[in-house]
Protein backbone atom coordinates (compact mmCIF):
# COMPACT_ATOMS: atom_id res chain seq x y z
CA UNK A 1 0.00 0.00 0.00
CA UNK A 2 1.90 2.94 -1.20
CA UNK A 3 -0.33 5.61 -0.21
CA UNK A 4 -3.24 6.20 2.81
CA UNK A 5 -6.83 5.72 1.20
CA UNK A 6 -7.64 7.64 4.41
CA UNK A 7 -9.14 11.35 3.65
CA UNK A 8 -11.17 14.08 5.46
CA UNK A 9 -15.16 14.20 5.72
CA UNK A 10 -15.22 17.13 3.51
CA UNK A 11 -13.45 15.13 0.74
CA UNK A 12 -15.05 11.91 1.06
CA UNK A 13 -18.35 13.19 1.00
CA UNK A 14 -17.65 15.24 -1.89
CA UNK A 15 -15.79 12.58 -3.83
CA UNK A 16 -19.32 10.59 -2.82
CA UNK A 17 -21.60 13.34 -3.92
CA UNK A 18 -19.37 13.47 -7.20
CA UNK A 19 -20.03 9.86 -8.13
CA UNK A 20 -23.83 9.34 -7.05
CA UNK A 21 -25.08 10.12 -10.43
CA UNK A 22 -22.58 7.51 -12.30
CA UNK A 23 -23.78 4.78 -10.36
CA UNK A 24 -27.07 5.31 -9.46
CA UNK A 25 -27.46 5.24 -13.76
CA UNK A 26 -25.07 2.28 -14.04
CA UNK A 27 -27.02 -0.89 -15.34
CA UNK A 28 -27.55 -3.53 -13.77
CA UNK A 29 -24.88 -6.11 -14.93
CA UNK A 30 -21.87 -3.25 -14.61
CA UNK A 31 -23.00 -2.60 -11.08
CA UNK A 32 -23.47 -6.73 -10.22
CA UNK A 33 -19.74 -6.97 -12.23
CA UNK A 34 -18.34 -4.49 -9.69
CA UNK A 35 -19.38 -5.86 -6.76
CA UNK A 36 -17.84 -9.65 -8.26
CA UNK A 37 -14.38 -6.96 -8.55
CA UNK A 38 -14.25 -6.48 -5.30
CA UNK A 39 -14.67 -10.24 -4.00
CA UNK A 40 -12.39 -11.50 -6.35
CA UNK A 41 -9.58 -8.40 -5.37
CA UNK A 42 -10.11 -9.38 -1.94
CA UNK A 43 -10.17 -13.33 -2.56
CA UNK A 44 -7.05 -13.10 -4.14
CA UNK A 45 -5.01 -10.69 -1.51
CA UNK A 46 -6.40 -13.04 1.76
CA UNK A 47 -2.65 -13.79 2.54
CA UNK A 48 -1.94 -10.48 3.00
CA UNK A 49 -5.12 -9.26 4.92
CA UNK A 50 -4.77 -12.35 7.41
CA UNK A 51 -1.74 -11.92 9.15
CA UNK A 52 -2.67 -8.19 9.41
CA UNK A 53 -5.95 -8.97 10.91
CA UNK A 54 -4.70 -11.63 13.68
CA UNK A 55 -2.46 -8.42 14.84
CA UNK A 56 -5.24 -6.58 15.15
CA UNK A 57 -7.86 -8.20 16.24
CA UNK A 58 -6.62 -10.83 18.37
CA UNK A 59 -8.41 -13.60 16.31
CA UNK A 60 -7.29 -16.89 15.24
CA UNK A 61 -5.73 -17.31 11.45
CA UNK A 62 -8.12 -20.29 10.83
CA UNK A 63 -11.70 -17.87 12.08
CA UNK A 64 -10.72 -14.77 10.14
CA UNK A 65 -9.82 -16.86 6.99
CA UNK A 66 -13.30 -18.20 7.10
CA UNK A 67 -14.70 -14.43 7.74
CA UNK A 68 -12.67 -13.35 4.52
CA UNK A 69 -14.93 -16.05 2.98
CA UNK A 70 -17.99 -15.08 4.29
CA UNK A 71 -17.31 -11.21 3.77
CA UNK A 72 -16.46 -12.08 -0.60
CA UNK A 73 -19.53 -14.15 -0.28
CA UNK A 74 -21.88 -11.23 0.83
CA UNK A 75 -20.33 -9.24 -1.78
CA UNK A 76 -21.27 -11.70 -4.58
CA UNK A 77 -24.65 -12.86 -2.99
CA UNK A 78 -25.70 -8.74 -3.31
CA UNK A 79 -24.06 -8.76 -7.35
CA UNK A 80 -26.56 -11.64 -7.70
CA UNK A 81 -29.47 -9.58 -6.10
CA UNK A 82 -28.51 -6.62 -7.93
CA UNK A 83 -28.58 -9.28 -11.42
CA UNK A 84 -32.04 -10.33 -10.64
CA UNK A 85 -33.81 -7.16 -10.41
CA UNK A 86 -36.59 -7.46 -8.00
CA UNK A 87 -35.15 -5.28 -5.51
CA UNK A 88 -36.25 -2.11 -7.51
CA UNK A 89 -39.61 -3.14 -7.26
CA UNK A 90 -40.78 -2.25 -10.54
CA UNK A 91 -44.92 -1.68 -10.94
CA UNK A 92 -46.26 -0.58 -14.11
CA UNK A 93 -49.97 0.74 -14.48
CA UNK A 94 -50.69 1.50 -18.37
CA UNK A 95 -53.10 4.64 -18.59
CA UNK A 96 -57.00 3.68 -18.38
CA UNK A 97 -58.97 6.60 -19.04
CA UNK A 98 -62.19 4.36 -18.74
CA UNK A 99 -61.28 4.62 -14.79
CA UNK A 100 -63.19 6.78 -12.18
CA UNK A 101 -60.49 8.97 -12.10
CA UNK A 102 -58.76 8.42 -14.97
CA UNK A 103 -55.45 7.06 -14.55
CA UNK A 104 -52.21 8.25 -16.06
CA UNK A 105 -49.55 5.86 -17.21
CA UNK A 106 -47.47 5.03 -13.79
CA UNK A 107 -44.53 3.89 -13.23
CA UNK A 108 -42.57 2.94 -10.14
CA UNK A 109 -39.67 2.00 -9.04
CA UNK A 110 -36.79 1.90 -6.41
CA UNK A 111 -34.14 4.66 -7.15
CA UNK A 112 -30.88 4.89 -4.53
CA UNK A 113 -30.99 6.97 -1.49
CA UNK A 114 -27.18 8.44 -2.65
CA UNK A 115 -24.13 8.62 -0.32
CA UNK A 116 -23.77 6.46 2.41
CA UNK A 117 -21.89 6.13 5.60
CA UNK A 118 -20.56 3.15 7.10
CA UNK A 119 -19.51 2.54 10.52
CA UNK A 120 -17.46 -0.65 10.96
CA UNK A 121 -17.51 -2.89 13.87
CA UNK A 122 -15.45 -4.57 15.94
CA UNK A 123 -16.36 -8.24 16.36
CA UNK A 124 -15.94 -9.02 12.49
CA UNK A 125 -12.99 -7.54 11.33
CA UNK A 126 -14.08 -8.45 7.40
CA UNK A 127 -17.33 -9.67 7.58
CA UNK A 128 -19.21 -6.75 9.14
CA UNK A 129 -16.21 -4.12 8.54
CA UNK A 130 -14.93 -1.89 5.64
CA UNK A 131 -16.30 -4.40 3.34
CA UNK A 132 -19.26 -5.39 5.09
CA UNK A 133 -22.53 -6.32 4.95
CA UNK A 134 -23.60 -2.58 5.07
CA UNK A 135 -21.06 -1.69 2.73
CA UNK A 136 -21.71 -4.31 0.23
CA UNK A 137 -25.74 -3.84 0.20
CA UNK A 138 -25.18 -0.18 -0.37
CA UNK A 139 -23.10 -0.23 -3.53
CA UNK A 140 -25.60 -2.87 -4.36
CA UNK A 141 -28.14 -0.03 -3.89
CA UNK A 142 -26.15 2.05 -6.08
CA UNK A 143 -25.28 4.36 -2.78
CA UNK A 144 -21.58 5.61 -3.30
CA UNK A 145 -20.11 4.81 0.51
CA UNK A 146 -17.94 6.28 3.19
CA UNK A 147 -16.36 3.95 5.76
CA UNK A 148 -15.64 4.90 9.37
CA UNK A 149 -13.41 2.40 10.36
CA UNK A 150 -13.23 0.51 13.51
CA UNK A 151 -10.31 2.08 15.76
CA UNK A 152 -9.48 -2.15 16.82
CA UNK A 153 -8.23 -2.26 13.19
CA UNK A 154 -7.30 0.59 11.49
CA UNK A 155 -4.43 -0.95 9.62
CA UNK A 156 -6.74 -3.82 7.84
CA UNK A 157 -9.40 -1.11 7.62
CA UNK A 158 -6.83 0.70 4.92
CA UNK A 159 -5.44 -2.37 3.24
CA UNK A 160 -8.67 -3.85 2.58
CA UNK A 161 -10.13 -0.30 1.06
CA UNK A 162 -6.48 -0.04 -1.38
CA UNK A 163 -7.98 -3.27 -2.66
CA UNK A 164 -11.52 -2.27 -2.75
CA UNK A 165 -10.52 0.53 -4.83
CA UNK A 166 -7.98 -0.60 -7.26
CA UNK A 167 -10.84 -3.28 -7.77
CA UNK A 168 -13.04 -0.46 -8.58
CA UNK A 169 -10.74 2.03 -10.87
CA UNK A 170 -10.12 -1.35 -12.86
CA UNK A 171 -13.49 -1.34 -13.46
CA UNK A 172 -14.01 1.81 -14.69
CA UNK A 173 -16.17 2.91 -11.64
CA UNK A 174 -14.76 6.47 -10.66
CA UNK A 175 -12.98 7.74 -7.28
CA UNK A 176 -15.95 8.36 -4.66
CA UNK A 177 -17.83 5.25 -5.14
CA UNK A 178 -16.08 4.05 -1.87
CA UNK A 179 -13.93 5.91 0.63
CA UNK A 180 -12.73 5.88 3.74
CA UNK A 181 -12.19 8.48 6.59
CA UNK A 182 -10.25 8.03 9.86
CA UNK A 183 -11.69 6.44 12.99
CA UNK A 184 -11.76 8.86 15.28
CA UNK A 185 -14.79 9.89 17.25
CA UNK A 186 -15.29 12.93 16.55
CA UNK A 187 -14.53 12.08 12.28
CA UNK A 188 -18.02 9.72 12.75
CA UNK A 189 -20.15 12.52 14.34
CA UNK A 190 -18.99 14.61 11.35
CA UNK A 191 -20.06 12.02 8.97
CA UNK A 192 -23.31 12.26 10.79
CA UNK A 193 -24.25 15.59 10.39
CA UNK A 194 -22.34 15.92 6.75
CA UNK A 195 -25.71 17.14 4.98
CA UNK A 196 -24.00 15.23 1.66
CA UNK A 197 -24.72 11.99 3.79
CA UNK A 198 -28.21 10.36 2.84
CA UNK A 199 -28.42 7.14 5.60
CA UNK A 200 -26.29 5.68 7.66
CA UNK A 201 -25.61 1.90 9.20
CA UNK A 202 -23.86 0.83 12.04
CA UNK A 203 -23.12 -1.73 13.52
CA UNK A 204 -21.88 -1.88 17.63
CA UNK A 205 -22.42 -1.28 20.77
CA UNK A 206 -26.05 0.46 21.89
CA UNK A 207 -24.95 3.84 23.40
CA UNK A 208 -22.80 4.82 20.88
CA UNK A 209 -25.68 3.77 18.29
CA UNK A 210 -28.30 5.59 20.14
CA UNK A 211 -25.95 8.70 20.03
CA UNK A 212 -25.16 8.96 16.54
CA UNK A 213 -28.82 7.87 15.71
CA UNK A 214 -29.90 11.19 17.85
CA UNK A 215 -27.51 13.31 15.39
CA UNK A 216 -29.18 11.83 12.32
CA UNK A 217 -32.78 12.81 13.35
CA UNK A 218 -32.03 15.99 15.00
CA UNK A 219 -30.05 17.03 11.23
CA UNK A 220 -31.26 20.21 9.64
CA UNK A 221 -32.20 17.62 7.16
CA UNK A 222 -32.78 13.82 9.17
CA UNK A 223 -31.65 10.85 7.58
CA UNK A 224 -32.30 7.15 7.83
CA UNK A 225 -30.54 5.63 10.68
CA UNK A 226 -29.90 1.74 10.52
CA UNK A 227 -28.40 0.35 13.66
CA UNK A 228 -27.45 -2.99 15.34
CA UNK A 229 -27.22 -2.34 18.65
CA UNK A 230 -27.08 -5.87 19.80
CA UNK A 231 -29.53 -8.38 21.73
CA UNK A 232 -30.02 -11.40 24.32
CA UNK A 233 -31.14 -13.93 22.18
CA UNK A 234 -32.72 -16.23 24.68
CA UNK A 235 -33.47 -19.94 23.87
CA UNK A 236 -36.50 -21.82 25.48
CA UNK A 237 -36.69 -25.26 26.62
CA UNK A 238 -39.99 -27.08 27.64
CA UNK A 239 -39.56 -29.27 30.23
CA UNK A 240 -40.76 -32.55 28.29
CA UNK A 241 -38.03 -31.94 25.67
CA UNK A 242 -35.13 -31.22 28.27
CA UNK A 243 -35.74 -34.94 29.67
CA UNK A 244 -32.98 -36.91 28.72
CA UNK A 245 -31.54 -34.00 26.95
CA UNK A 246 -29.28 -32.55 29.52
CA UNK A 247 -25.85 -33.31 28.18
CA UNK A 248 -26.68 -31.88 24.69
CA UNK A 249 -28.78 -28.78 25.80
CA UNK A 250 -25.46 -28.00 28.04
CA UNK A 251 -23.02 -28.44 25.67
CA UNK A 252 -25.16 -26.98 22.71
CA UNK A 253 -26.18 -24.25 24.47
CA UNK A 254 -22.25 -23.25 26.27
CA UNK A 255 -20.42 -23.66 22.86
CA UNK A 256 -22.82 -21.33 21.65
CA UNK A 257 -21.78 -18.52 24.41
CA UNK A 258 -18.63 -18.91 24.60
CA UNK A 259 -17.63 -18.89 20.49
CA UNK A 260 -15.51 -16.01 19.62
CA UNK A 261 -15.40 -15.43 23.39
CA UNK A 262 -19.00 -14.67 23.74
CA UNK A 263 -18.40 -11.48 20.79
CA UNK A 264 -21.53 -12.82 19.05
CA UNK A 265 -24.18 -10.08 18.81
CA UNK A 266 -26.20 -13.39 18.02
CA UNK A 267 -24.95 -14.93 21.02
CA UNK A 268 -27.52 -16.62 23.78
CA UNK A 269 -27.58 -14.82 26.79
CA UNK A 270 -30.61 -16.60 28.47
CA UNK A 271 -31.07 -20.12 28.80
CA UNK A 272 -34.51 -20.77 30.06
CA UNK A 273 -35.07 -24.45 31.48
CA UNK A 274 -37.04 -25.88 33.94
CA UNK A 275 -35.50 -25.98 37.38
CA UNK A 276 -33.60 -29.59 37.09
CA UNK A 277 -30.04 -30.52 38.88
CA UNK A 278 -29.37 -33.12 35.78
CA UNK A 279 -28.90 -30.15 33.82
CA UNK A 280 -26.89 -27.47 36.01
CA UNK A 281 -23.97 -30.51 36.47
CA UNK A 282 -24.14 -30.82 32.67
CA UNK A 283 -23.82 -26.79 32.16
CA UNK A 284 -20.77 -26.62 35.14
CA UNK A 285 -19.24 -29.31 33.62
CA UNK A 286 -19.31 -27.98 30.09
CA UNK A 287 -18.41 -23.95 30.96
CA UNK A 288 -15.75 -25.83 33.34
CA UNK A 289 -13.99 -26.94 30.52
CA UNK A 290 -14.19 -24.23 28.01
CA UNK A 291 -11.24 -22.66 27.28
CA UNK A 292 -10.11 -19.02 28.18
CA UNK A 293 -10.35 -16.41 25.06
CA UNK A 294 -8.64 -13.21 24.56
CA UNK A 295 -11.12 -10.87 23.59
CA UNK A 296 -10.97 -8.20 20.75
CA UNK A 297 -9.41 -5.02 22.57
CA UNK A 298 -8.71 -3.89 26.60
CA UNK A 299 -11.55 -2.05 26.43
CA UNK A 300 -14.41 -4.54 25.67
CA UNK A 301 -11.90 -6.95 28.07
CA UNK A 302 -12.34 -4.16 30.75
CA UNK A 303 -16.48 -3.56 30.24
CA UNK A 304 -17.19 -7.53 30.41
CA UNK A 305 -15.58 -8.08 33.55
CA UNK A 306 -17.34 -4.85 34.86
CA UNK A 307 -20.53 -6.32 33.27
CA UNK A 308 -20.06 -9.58 35.08
CA UNK A 309 -19.35 -7.96 38.59
CA UNK A 310 -22.42 -5.99 38.41
CA UNK A 311 -24.31 -9.23 37.89
CA UNK A 312 -22.94 -10.94 40.56
CA UNK A 313 -23.11 -8.19 42.74
CA UNK A 314 -27.12 -9.24 42.33
CA UNK A 315 -27.88 -11.62 45.57
CA UNK A 316 -30.32 -13.12 43.54
CA UNK A 317 -28.13 -14.14 41.14
CA UNK A 318 -26.48 -17.56 41.86
CA UNK A 319 -23.18 -18.22 40.57
CA UNK A 320 -22.74 -21.71 39.01
CA UNK A 321 -19.08 -21.24 37.31
CA UNK A 322 -16.87 -18.23 38.01
CA UNK A 323 -14.61 -17.19 35.33
CA UNK A 324 -12.69 -14.14 35.05
CA UNK A 325 -9.17 -13.09 33.30
CA UNK A 326 -6.20 -14.94 33.34
CA UNK A 327 -3.39 -12.04 33.87
CA UNK A 328 -0.50 -14.37 32.86
CA UNK A 329 -2.20 -15.14 29.08
CA UNK A 330 -4.66 -11.73 29.10
CA UNK A 331 -7.47 -14.48 28.45
CA UNK A 332 -11.10 -14.18 29.54
CA UNK A 333 -12.72 -17.82 31.13
CA UNK A 334 -16.17 -18.07 30.90
CA UNK A 335 -18.86 -17.67 33.91
CA UNK A 336 -22.58 -19.05 34.03
CA UNK A 337 -24.78 -17.84 36.49
CA UNK A 338 -28.12 -18.42 37.66
CA UNK A 339 -32.01 -17.32 38.46
CA UNK A 340 -35.23 -18.14 39.43
CA UNK A 341 -37.75 -16.73 36.52
CA UNK A 342 -39.20 -14.25 39.63
CA UNK A 343 -35.88 -12.28 39.80
CA UNK A 344 -35.17 -11.82 36.32
CA UNK A 345 -38.66 -10.40 36.02
CA UNK A 346 -37.82 -8.15 39.00
CA UNK A 347 -34.52 -7.03 37.69
CA UNK A 348 -34.84 -5.65 34.05
CA UNK A 349 -31.19 -4.72 33.79
CA UNK A 350 -30.14 -8.57 33.72
CA UNK A 351 -31.50 -8.27 30.09
CA UNK A 352 -29.36 -5.90 28.92
CA UNK A 353 -26.57 -7.55 26.91
CA UNK A 354 -23.24 -8.60 28.34
CA UNK A 355 -20.69 -8.74 25.51
CA UNK A 356 -18.49 -11.39 26.37
CA UNK A 357 -18.27 -15.19 27.21
CA UNK A 358 -21.19 -15.22 30.10
CA UNK A 359 -24.50 -15.92 30.33
CA UNK A 360 -27.48 -16.47 32.15
CA UNK A 361 -29.61 -19.88 33.23
CA UNK A 362 -33.38 -19.16 34.02
CA UNK A 363 -35.18 -21.06 36.08
CA UNK A 364 -38.66 -22.12 35.84
CA UNK A 365 -40.97 -24.08 38.11
CA UNK A 366 -44.01 -23.51 35.88
CA UNK A 367 -44.44 -23.14 32.11
CA UNK A 368 -46.62 -20.49 32.04
CA UNK A 369 -43.80 -18.59 33.89
CA UNK A 370 -42.02 -19.08 30.02
CA UNK A 371 -45.02 -16.90 28.84
CA UNK A 372 -44.69 -14.08 30.63
CA UNK A 373 -40.65 -14.30 30.50
CA UNK A 374 -41.20 -14.03 26.66
CA UNK A 375 -43.64 -10.66 27.59
CA UNK A 376 -41.43 -9.19 29.30
CA UNK A 377 -37.97 -9.34 26.90
CA UNK A 378 -36.69 -6.44 25.06
CA UNK A 379 -36.45 -6.36 21.22
CA UNK A 380 -34.33 -9.25 20.08
CA UNK A 381 -32.09 -10.16 17.29
CA UNK A 382 -32.92 -13.54 17.81
CA UNK A 383 -35.11 -16.22 20.24
CA UNK A 384 -35.31 -20.03 20.10
CA UNK A 385 -37.10 -22.88 21.17
CA UNK A 386 -35.95 -26.72 22.44
CA UNK A 387 -39.12 -28.51 22.36
CA UNK A 388 -40.66 -31.94 20.95
CA UNK A 389 -43.60 -29.91 18.94
CA UNK A 390 -46.60 -31.53 20.86
CA UNK A 391 -46.18 -29.05 23.92
CA UNK A 392 -49.71 -27.13 23.82
CA UNK A 393 -47.70 -23.86 25.40
CA UNK A 394 -46.28 -23.64 21.70
CA UNK A 395 -49.64 -22.08 20.59
CA UNK A 396 -48.84 -19.22 22.94
CA UNK A 397 -44.90 -19.25 22.87
CA UNK A 398 -44.14 -18.66 19.31
CA UNK A 399 -46.13 -15.83 18.55
CA UNK A 400 -44.63 -13.83 21.72
CA UNK A 401 -40.97 -14.49 20.16
CA UNK A 402 -42.17 -13.48 17.14
CA UNK A 403 -43.46 -10.16 18.23
CA UNK A 404 -39.79 -9.70 19.82
CA UNK A 405 -37.34 -11.32 17.67
CA UNK A 406 -36.15 -10.59 13.91
CA UNK A 407 -35.32 -14.43 13.76
CA UNK A 408 -36.69 -17.47 15.33
CA UNK A 409 -35.40 -20.87 16.09
CA UNK A 410 -36.42 -24.08 16.07
CA UNK A 411 -33.86 -26.18 18.15
CA UNK A 412 -29.94 -24.94 17.46
CA UNK A 413 -28.38 -21.94 18.78
CA UNK A 414 -28.30 -18.22 17.22
CA UNK A 415 -24.92 -17.68 16.52
CA UNK A 416 -24.27 -18.28 13.16
CA UNK A 417 -26.36 -16.46 10.53
CA UNK A 418 -26.52 -17.29 6.95
CA UNK A 419 -25.95 -15.23 4.25
CA UNK A 420 -28.97 -15.77 1.74
CA UNK A 421 -32.02 -14.24 0.43
CA UNK A 422 -34.36 -15.14 3.41
CA UNK A 423 -32.13 -14.32 5.96
CA UNK A 424 -33.58 -11.64 9.12
CA UNK A 425 -30.67 -9.61 10.67
CA UNK A 426 -32.72 -7.41 12.57
CA UNK A 427 -35.39 -6.91 15.34
CA UNK A 428 -37.17 -4.58 17.49
CA UNK A 429 -35.35 -2.01 19.65
CA UNK A 430 -33.08 -2.16 21.24
CA UNK A 431 -31.55 -5.05 19.01
CA UNK A 432 -31.74 -2.42 16.10
CA UNK A 433 -33.19 0.72 15.42
CA UNK A 434 -35.51 0.20 12.27
CA UNK A 435 -37.25 -3.31 13.49
CA UNK A 436 -38.33 -3.54 9.92
CA UNK A 437 -34.51 -3.92 7.94
CA UNK A 438 -32.00 -6.41 7.98
CA UNK A 439 -28.42 -6.09 7.87
CA UNK A 440 -28.04 -9.72 6.57
CA UNK A 441 -29.20 -11.24 3.37
CA UNK A 442 -30.37 -10.22 0.24
CA UNK A 443 -33.10 -8.13 1.81
CA UNK A 444 -30.33 -5.93 2.94
CA UNK A 445 -30.37 -3.78 0.00
CA UNK A 446 -33.60 -2.54 0.73
CA UNK A 447 -32.21 -0.08 3.15
CA UNK A 448 -30.70 2.84 0.69
CA UNK A 449 -33.67 2.68 -2.36
CA UNK A 450 -36.43 4.85 -2.01
CA UNK A 451 -39.43 4.62 -4.29
CA UNK A 452 -40.52 6.88 -7.22
CA UNK A 453 -43.09 6.78 -9.08
CA UNK A 454 -43.33 8.49 -12.95
CA UNK A 455 -46.32 9.87 -13.95
CA UNK A 456 -46.58 9.90 -18.13
CA UNK A 457 -43.07 10.50 -18.85
CA UNK A 458 -42.08 9.67 -22.41
CA UNK A 459 -40.91 6.75 -23.28
CA UNK A 460 -37.25 8.08 -24.17
CA UNK A 461 -36.40 9.86 -20.65
CA UNK A 462 -37.67 5.92 -18.70
CA UNK A 463 -35.39 4.26 -17.07
CA UNK A 464 -35.12 0.76 -18.38
CA UNK A 465 -36.45 -1.08 -15.74
CA UNK A 466 -39.60 0.73 -16.41
CA UNK A 467 -40.10 0.65 -20.31
CA UNK A 468 -42.80 -1.64 -21.77
CA UNK A 469 -39.96 -3.44 -23.70
CA UNK A 470 -38.58 -4.47 -20.22
CA UNK A 471 -34.79 -4.88 -21.31
CA UNK A 472 -32.83 -5.22 -18.38
CA UNK A 473 -35.48 -8.45 -17.85
CA UNK A 474 -36.19 -7.40 -13.96
CA UNK A 475 -39.49 -8.77 -12.64
CA UNK A 476 -42.35 -6.60 -12.83
CA UNK A 477 -46.22 -5.92 -11.93
CA UNK A 478 -47.76 -4.84 -15.15
CA UNK A 479 -51.27 -3.71 -14.40
CA UNK A 480 -51.57 -6.08 -11.57
CA UNK A 481 -50.35 -9.34 -13.41
CA UNK A 482 -47.01 -10.16 -12.04
CA UNK A 483 -44.13 -10.86 -14.78
CA UNK A 484 -40.83 -12.61 -13.97
CA UNK A 485 -39.04 -11.25 -16.57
Amino acid sequence: MSASRITSVDVACNQAMGAAPWFAATDLPTRAGLLRAIADAVDASIDDLVPIAMEESRLGEERLRGEVGRTTGQLRLMANVVADGAFLGVVIDHADPSLTPPRPDLRRMNIPLGPVAVFAASNFPFAFSTLGGDTASALAAGCPVVVKPNPGHPRLSEAIMAIAQDALAGAGAPAGVLGLVDEQVQTGIDLVNDDRIEAVAFTGSQRGGLALAHIAAERPRPIPFFGELGSINPMFVTAAHLAGREKDIATGFVGSFTLGAGQFCTKPGLLIAPRDEALRSALVDAVGGAQGQRMLTDAIRDMFLAGVDQRVGIDEVEVLHQGGLDDSTDSVRPTLMAVDAGTILAHPDLLEECFGPMSLLVEYTDEEQMLALADSLPGLLAAGVHANGDESILADLLPKLSAHAGRVLWGGWPTGVAVTWSMQHGGPFPATTRPESTSVGAAAVQRFVRPVTYQSVPAAWQSPAVRDANPWGVPRRVDGTLELG
